[in-house]
């Protein structure tokens, strides 16, 4: 930045010798003026003494998205790869029973994908594969979440990295009040992070204003998990969980089925105030109603253990007016 002088009208200064012109500043196409700066100190690069659990198939291909997002034509950044599933199959653990037979799946950020099908298509053990139960066995194909191989986590680190599911009948918890298991919960990913625990009455003052959102009373905290719950209770306390968690990729399965109009607009309402331009959301639905309310990014058709066909919202119009049967002979 040039200095002024301020001329004392009693005072006469020689003029100053002519100097060249300063080279004009022009901005780059960012916008911002470059400038030449001495050449940086080397940083001191940290790596984490946790070996890397990739695949070596898998890392060439994730090693570009890992360093640095990818770039449009327009020089923003690409929407970042929360999920891909590529060739995923699965057996029930104890009968071997083949029930996933080549799924393939790609989530981006900020995207809702709805799953659809039949009863027994394998919509339910395709999300429960994902969040790791012990009732199904992988026995092939691959499942990377946000840049890790999601399948060689266990299925609490699967939770901490940023994977929710809410269950189809969620389960009772007697002698766990859901103030603590709430604290507990949130606690473990703030540990994870590398944060310091919340005490009662700070959670408490984070906790509340989530309480508004799923249209829960506080009195709700001080009773066990899910226990004497009506069906409305438990899919909003699910969802509670999930606005407390803040996971990347929520998995819902059927959080319509058996609701009343009331609270089904609760947690479609709630699903939508927590949808922001980072996290994901895969539902599993069979009722075009819930997609009317919450909007999705593509709709995928499931059948036999594999996704048969991928469309918008119209393809849940035609399976509300045709039925499944019209679906199969089109694809």
């Amino acid at each position: 930045m040039a200095l002024s002088l301020f001329h004392h009208p009693s005072l006469t200064l020689p003029s100053p010798p002519p100097q060249p012109s300063p080279p004009s500043l022009r901005p780059s196409p960012s916008t911002s003026l470059q400038f030449t700066l001495p050449a940086p100190r080397p940083l001191l690069l940290l790596r984490s003494s946790r070996p890397n659990r990739l695949h070596s198939s898998l890392r060439a291909g994730l090693s570009s998205a890992v360093d640095s997002p990818p770039q449009t034509s327009g020089g923003q950044p690409e929407k970042k790869l929360i999920l891909q599933v590529k060739d995923l199959t699965a057996v029930i653990a104890e009968s071997k029973q083949q029930i996933l037979k080549g799924v393939n799946l790609t989530v981006y950020e900020g995207e809702v994908h709805a799953v659809m099908g039949k009863n027994g298509s394998g919509k339910s053990t395709f999300a429960k594969v994902l969040v790791g139960h012990p009732d199904y066995e992988v026995t092939g194909g691959s499942v990377v979440f946000k840049g890790q191989d999601l399948l060689e986590m266990e299925a609490d680190e699967r939770s901490l990295a940023g994977l929710f599911m809410s269950f189809q009948s969620p389960v009772e918890i007697p002698g766990v009040s859901n103030i603590n298991f709430l604290r507990m919960a949130y606690n473990a990913k703030r540990e994870k992070l590398g944060l310091p625990e919340l005490g009662v009455f700070e959670f408490y003052a984070y906790l509340y204003p989530k309480l508004e959102l799923v249209n829960m009373k506080t009195d709700f905290l001080d009773r066990n998990v899910n226990e004497g719950f009506s069906g409305g209770e438990k899919k909003r306390n699910e969802i509670l969980q999930l606005a407390v968690l803040g996971a990347e990729l929520a998995l819902l399965d059927e959080i319509d089925s058996g609701l009343d109009v009331d609270a089904f607009q609760d947690v479609a309402k709630a699903v939508n105030g927590l949808l922001t331009p980072t996290n994901s959301v895969l539902l599993i639905t069979h009722y075009l109603r819930l997609l009317q309310f919450i909007k999705p990014t593509c709709i995928h058709i499931m059948e036999n253990g594999k996704i048969v066909k991928t469309g918008d919202i119209s393809l849940a119009e035609a399976l509300e007016k045709d039925g499944y049967e019209a679906i199969a002979k089109s694809h």
